[in-house]
């Protein structure tokens, strides 16, 4: 049994079609099918159920299929560790993130890539689903998401930030004056917020609902980009996270209004599989995010903001107590 073969397997798994499989291997289609049979006269289990076209895998393929991602994310972990020996880690991190995190991915990835010189990250936004999937195939060395997910399933995790939601509304508004807004306050604005499957909107939408309504934005979108769009024209409201003060800042023609309650939001962190040994990339960038002071940097950036709105002792009052 080769590398190569556990290589063209997860291609096909991944790509589900023969030909893109091949093309994303740089091998000819009959040299993939090739391999493949091989390996099924070496284990002697079948493992791809083949008709006109591909048809997926068999159970036992399935199996194999498990096996393959592992032993090729050993093969990873082997190679770096060496790396490391020979005196600088190098290699690509995989690095994956729920969209709401991707305003402060930045905080991470500069001081790892500063620190590793030879590394690179490659950044995907993914879905919380996607993000459990790709990290129990291998696909990912770790991600930043919500750390009270169900589904995360067996992973490691390290904090970086509690979430703390912000009223972004026009000066004009009836609401922009005031040191704190309330849930239902906001509800009766003119919103755009992120859609209903996204994580965040679900969040918020249990805060509505907890203050006694229901939010209905006439406009929304399944990016933080798409919400900041829509802020420039003096009508909209949204509500965001402080993180993503970051990366946005405050438009033009808005004021950041701080939210009562609730007094913890939701935490966002890093997650690795948990395997051992731990993949020496992903360890690295955690190492990084223990000495980033994420946490610490979103505060005072929202303190910053929150001084130049002139109401930083109240604001942060109603920031750390419920409603």
């Amino acid at each position: 049994m080769l590398l190569r073969q556990l290589e063209y397997l997860v291609a096909l798994a991944r790509e589900k079609h023969f030909a893109r499989a091949a093309e994303a291997c740089y091998v000819s289609q009959p040299s993939l099918s090739a391999a493949i049979r091989k390996l099924e006269q070496e284990l002697d289990v079948p493992i791809v159920r083949r008709g006109r076209r591909f048809e997926g895998l068999t159970p036992e393929g399935e199996r194999v299929l498990l096996w393959a991602q592992r032993i090729l994310a050993e093969q990873d972990a082997l190679r770096h560790e060496l790396s490391v020996m020979r005196g600088g880690l190098n290699g690509t991190l995989r690095l994956g993130a729920i969209p709401t995190a991707m305003p402060v991915v930045s905080l991470l990835t500069t001081p790892f890539c500063e620190r590793h010189t030879n590394a690179r990250v490659t950044l995907e936004s993914l879905s919380s689903r996607d993000i459990t999937q790709k990290l129990a195939e291998f696909d990912l060395d770790v991600a930043m998401t919500y750390l009270d997910d169900d589904t995360l399933g067996q992973v490691r995790k390290t904090p970086l930030y509690e979430e703390r939601y912000l009223l972004l509304t026009p000066t004009h508004s009836k609401l922009a004056d005031q040191p704190v807004a309330t849930w239902a306050e906001v509800a009766e604005l003119p919103l755009c917020l992120l859609s209903p499957d996204m994580r965040n909107r679900r969040i918020m939408n249990g805060y509505f609902t907890d203050d006694g309504v229901t939010a209905t934005p006439a406009i929304e979108s399944d990016t933080v980009s798409g919400l900041y769009s829509h802020l420039h024209g003096s009508h909209w409201s949204t509500v965001i996270s402080h993180a993503w003060l970051h990366m946005f800042g405050v438009p033009d023609g808005m004021r950041v209004v701080p939210l009562k309650g609730p007094a913890h939001g939701p935490r966002v962190g890093l997650v690795i599989a948990a395997r051992s040994p731990e993949p020496v990339l992903a360890r690295a960038l955690l190492d990084v995010a223990r000495q980033a002071g994420v946490h610490k940097a979103l505060d005072d950036l929202l303190d910053v903001h929150l001084m130049d709105s002139g109401y930083l002792d109240i604001a942060s009052k109603s920031l750390t107590v419920g409603p």
